[in-house]
């Protein structure tokens, strides 16, 4: 994916975490932006209706399939996809504006969305997030969803596509053990904001202070 050479100039950076449905990628951001300061995760619109316990404008922006599809005609998204039958997208202005005044952003996205930004030209950082196997993916989601066998297997054949699209990415974070993973995605975005692209004009005004001392 494209570096986040941006960020040098005070604009936040973007990350993308992909993964198989049920590999516990939400779970994830949801406790990552919790343990780190300045990290927002995004929040998707969605054509489906809200699910036990969700809440709109928390969860999802749940709107109806037609406005949509008529945010898609006028490209008003950076990302989306058909997920199962659903619409799943991330508004570009929500994007933009969280970005422009500094604040580093999480899209959980799938790896179609997750080309669409790549292909956009957006700078971003790509996390691809791994189940410990095919095996345990299945049990996980056997056991956390009330979907019928034919979806279970749906989702299965999917995984095992998108699964070969981790190369994309910059870094893959096995989901083992919950808090050992969220330690280890903290520890990408710790990392890539001391890169010096990142932290150019920061290291400047510290080095400008050993000049003054100089000449004083």
């Amino acid at each position: 994916m494209n570096r986040p050479l941006d960020a040098a100039r005070g604009r936040g950076l973007l990350f993308i975490v992909s993964a198989p449905s049920g590999t516990g990628k939400t779970t994830l951001v949801e406790k990552l932006v919790q343990r780190i300061p300045n990290l927002c995760m995004s929040r998707s619109y969605t054509s489906r209706g809200p699910r036990a316990g969700e809440q709109d404008g928390v969860d999802y922006n749940f709107i109806s399939r037609e406005r949509f599809e008529a945010m898609i005609e006028g490209r008003e998204f950076l990302e989306w996809a058909d997920v199962f039958g659903n619409y799943y997208g991330t508004c570009r202005d929500d994007t933009e504006r969280c970005l422009a005044v500094g604040k580093d952003l999480v899209l959980v996205i799938d790896v179609q969305g997750a080309k669409q930004v790549r292909n956009s030209g957006a700078a971003s950082i790509g996390i691809f997030v791994l189940p410990p196997s095919a095996e345990i993916l299945e049990q996980r989601l056997r056991g956390r969803s009330k979907d019928s066998e034919a979806a279970i297997q749906k989702r299965l054949e999917a995984a095992c596509r998108e699964v070969g699209d981790f190369a994309s990415y910059e870094y893959v974070v096995v989901n083992d053990e919950l808090d050992a993973a969220v330690e280890r995605l903290r520890a990408i975005v710790l990392a890539e904001r001391a890169r010096v692209t990142v932290m150019r004009k920061t290291a400047d005004n510290i080095i400008g202070t050993f000049h003054k001392e100089k000449t004083s």
